[in-house]
């Protein structure tokens, strides 16, 4: 459960302070972090020390102790040299080391119980009866925030936005899958949507120095209730992914602000196709001319203005209505007429969202 490096990290530390060499081996005899490879050769004098009724024991002039788990024993920590300082010395590292286990432990078991949670794998019971169990408020206000980079697969990600987030026991990071990042936010401190944007800035910029590519965050509406997070989740899982369709120029999207798009992201591709050729027979909205497609886009941009959009494109209003007039005539749909416009921008999303999907043909 706990990385050989983790254990790595603490008796280098522990050198540091008392001055003492440490090894850890497992019950098997095999090392699991040492200070020096002069103790690698402990490991029978390990076996047989795990074997016995002992708890710490002086051996060939070092002093042997017993870490437990749960009254499992899992480790022997090894101090070099003998004497009542190095005895004590000892004694107080595998101290250190225990509690690290049980930390760890603890730790594990709530990440266990978020990725469950976010999964909807546990009946209503359980979940307050675990959230109980782990010290974990069921009645604050949260978010689930999704984060992918170019490289979500390399687990320095999750490391580095538990870095990030540092002693802060009230969120969570975990990770479902290997492709994100999930951080379940605590809000009980009253963050507003304003706030939460902010945050997932300062996690974009964070992640950006420490050279991370393509970042992109989601996140779902605020729940108050734990059994909800699961929505949420699902809600920023949605928002990564209509984000992607609709919104390709920004990095950070929020389920809120996804309007149509979220709809037209819930249909079948059968009936996508149907649309597309009821409104435009055989041909898609795609298949337009760069010229075309920007005084469209122009024009939906300006809200339909005839006036503005021809001043914005540098062209002569007549031009304008010209190419409005001549793309009447081609598709049947007039977008100075409201009702036909809303038909052709929501033509046009739902090409991008099949070009996305599979680049089917329509």
């Amino acid at each position: 459960m706990i990385s050989n490096q983790i254990l790595q990290n603490t008796i280098d530390g522990l050198k540091v302070i008392a001055r003492v060499d440490f090894c850890i081996m497992d019950t098997d005899g095999k090392e699991a972090a040492s200070t020096t490879a002069s103790m690698s050769g402990c490991g029978p004098e390990a076996v047989a020390f795990a074997k016995s009724p002992a708890d710490s024991q002086e051996i060939h002039g070092c002093q042997y102790f017993k870490i437990l788990d749960e009254q499992q024993l899992e480790y022997i920590l090894i101090a070099a040299g003998t004497g009542e300082d190095v005895y004590m010395v000892g004694k107080m590292a595998a101290f250190q080391v225990q509690n690290l286990l049980t930390a760890y432990k603890e730790r594990f078991d709530k990440d266990n119980f978020i990725k469950n949670l976010l999964l909807d794998n546990l009946l209503l019971i359980d979940i307050y009866s675990r959230a109980k169990k782990l010290h974990i408020q069921a009645d604050v206000k949260r978010t689930v925030m999704m984060i992918e980079t170019a490289n979500s697969r390399d687990s320095n990600v999750l490391e580095m936005m538990r870095t990030f987030f540092g002693g802060n026991t009230k969120d969570f990071i975990t990770a479902v899958d290997e492709n994100n990042v999930i951080v379940v936010k605590d809000l009980s401190e009253g963050d507003n949507p304003r706030e939460i944007e902010r945050m997932a800035g300062t996690i974009e910029t964070f992640l950006k120095k420490e050279g991370q590519r393509d970042v992109h965050i989601a996140y779902g509406t605020v729940v108050k209730e734990i059994k909800e997070v699961s929505r949420s989740y699902k809600e920023a899982k949605m928002a990564m992914d209509v984000g992607k369709i609709f919104f390709d120029d920004r990095d950070i999207i929020a389920y809120s602000e996804l309007g149509i798009g979220r709809l037209i992201y819930q249909l079948p591709i059968p009936l996508c196709k149907m649309f597309i050729r009821e409104i435009f027979g055989g041909r898609s909205p795609d298949e337009f001319d760069e010229e075309t497609l920007s005084t469209i886009n122009k024009f939906f941009e300006n809200s339909l203005n005839v006036s503005e959009t021809s001043r914005q494109l540098f062209i002569h209003r007549n031009t304008l209505v010209y190419r409005l007039d001549k793309l009447q005539k081609s598709t049947g749909l007039d977008l100075r007429v409201f009702e036909d416009a809303i038909t052709f921008r929501i033509a046009l999303m739902v090409v991008k969202y099949m070009n996305y999907m599979e680049g089917f043909e329509y």
